[in-house]
């Protein structure tokens, strides 16, 4: 059981994404005035590579001390069709942990590598019925992406293989039925001579007490302040959640900082979160309306409570400095967009886990307890997350539960259960 603890990052550290419509081959550019006085030979191209290589060679000889900084290198890419299927490898030097995304409507395998440049170019497309287009490119700093795009389903099969100089992933896609279109297990890496083997990545849960500092939150009537309620039920989860084997557990803070909403949700992102979970207990106008209420993002609201909660919600940020960006260039890119569908399809199905053990557990919980709205806390693209209400500070009968550490624990140990059922699933699946 591992736990970390994120603190702000200056502004700029986030992954900053761009469509794959933008990182072109511009021999292969749709524009017919694009490049046409100059189109790299393959000599060329192998030139520009080992130069590419060249530099950073040079670069990591000059600077010894951020050798273990510096990003992998993508410096083959070779692909075999045959009647069974389509293989693609590829070589990097440096670690390679890849990650599949899985997308629909056309059917698409997508290849993610952190940390992670190109000095190599997919090969030419040879007479395959399997795939019809292979592209890549950066969608961040250095976050690299290849895209098979296939003519119909195919079940895939990823392994990656130790080298002497870094990594070999391999790819196998196999024509099958839509069922087969899923998320395969990742064979480990095989070790090389003196090399130990490859540790599991362990599921990443990113715990959000919402409010700290200078934002206090909700006030209940006999003065309960909602962002010590939300940390003191965030350290109770983090307590249940270390007796689970393979979790990690991240926290957007563990004492009274002020956190501003942007950061929470690149907190998540830097961690590689497989899931976030904020927590909180507002006030309404409502006073008789008690219970617990799980809300997964959505840009129009399911209902007005919602969308007042989240208006209430997305003001914290009165509390940031001009330095904070609220409104990150990943949010409106295509390619992300594709990815949020599926983010969003595993929120929701967390919460609606959430909601029925909850209801087991016999806690309250108020009419139609799965809802959304436009939280921006939850606007991480990658990372599935819900925004649990455990209760309204505005009701008398919930604040007093909301502060007994008896019902805190309960609460906390149902929540752990849920989690753990959902880190048995991929960490995603397909976008449709």
């Amino acid at each position: 059981m591992l736990v970390r603890r994120y603190s702000p990052a200056n502004k700029g550290t986030a992954c900053q994404s761009g469509s794959l419509e933008n990182c072109r081959d511009p021999a292969r550019s749709d524009d017919p005035h694009a490049h046409r006085s100059w189109r790299p030979t393959t000599v060329m191209r192998t030139l520009l590579a080992l130069l590419t290589l060249a530099f950073f060679a040079a670069a990591l000889a000059v600077s010894p001390s951020h050798a273990g900084d510096r990003p992998s290198i993508v410096t083959g890419i070779d692909e075999t069709a045959t009647a069974e299927g389509f293989a693609l490898t590829v070589d990097v030097d440096g670690k390679a942990e890849p990650k599949l995304i899985l997308l629909r409507n056309p059917y698409r395998v997508a290849l993610d590598l952190d940390e992670t440049l190109a000095a190599a170019k997919p090969p030419k497309l040879g007479a395959t019925a399997l795939v019809t287009d292979i592209r890549h490119g950066l969608v961040g700093s250095d976050r690299y992406r290849l895209i098979v795009t296939l003519a119909k389903p195919a079940k895939p099969e990823l392994t990656v293989t130790q080298t002497a100089n870094g990594s070999r992933i391999s790819l196998r896609l196999t024509p099958a039925d839509e069922t087969a279109f899923m998320l395969p297990a990742v064979t480990k890496p095989t070790a090389s001579a003196g090399n130990g083997p490859a540790e599991e990545r362990p599921f990443v849960v990113v715990l959000d007490p919402g409010h700290g500092g200078i934002d206090k939150g909700a006030t209940g009537e006999k003065g309960t302040e909602e962002k010590a309620v939300n940390l003191s039920f965030g350290l109770a989860l983090r307590s249940a959640l270390e007796k689970l084997p393979g979790v990690e557990v991240v926290m957007t803070r563990d004492d009274d900082t002020f956190i501003p909403l942007n950061e929470r949700a690149a907190i998540a992102r830097r961690a590689g979160a497989n899931l976030m979970v904020s927590l909180h207990a507002d006030s309404i106008r409502y006073k008789d309306l008690r219970g617990a209420t799980v809300y997964t993002l959505s840009e129009k609201a399911s209902d007005s409570l919602s969308r007042e909660l989240a208006d209430t919600e997305n003001s914290a940020d009165r509390f940031a400095g001009p330095e904070w960006d609220q409104d990150a260039p990943e949010i409106h890119d295509i390619l992300v967009d594709l990815v949020r569908r599926e983010t969003e399809a595993l929120s929701e199905h967390f919460a609606i886990q959430l909601v029925a053990d909850l209801g087991k557990g016999e806690i309250r919980l108020i009419n139609n307890p799965r809802r959304s709205a436009g939280f921006r806390v939850l606007r991480a693209p990658d990372v599935p997350s819900i925004l649990l209400e455990m209760g309204y500070l505005s009701n008398p009968e919930d604040e007093q539960a909301l502060q007994s550490k008896e019902w805190q624990t309960r609460l906390a140990a149902i929540l752990a259960r849920s989690i753990a059922e959902f880190a048995k699933r991929p960490p995603l699946t397909s976008a449709r």
